[in-house]
């Protein structure tokens, strides 16, 4: 399975959007931690250290640049 044992941090403040990134993910055998705030995001990075970040640059809060 190509996701597993590789973490993504989804940072998304569309709650639609943000379900739909997740399961899709998580379907293809990823681990999936989401925010939908930029500060929540960072501190879920940090804590997490994800193979990869899918950030929306509009957030509220911290924006995603």
């Amino acid at each position: 399975m190509p996701g597993t044992n590789q973490t993504i941090v989804v940072i998304e403040d569309e709650t639609d959007i943000r379900e739909v990134t997740e399961h899709n993910l998580a379907r293809e055998g990823y681990r999936v931690r989401s925010s939908a705030d930029g500060e929540k995001g960072l501190k879920l990075v940090q804590e997490q250290s994800p193979d990869l970040v899918v950030l929306d640059l509009m957030l509220p809060g911290l924006d995603g640049i």
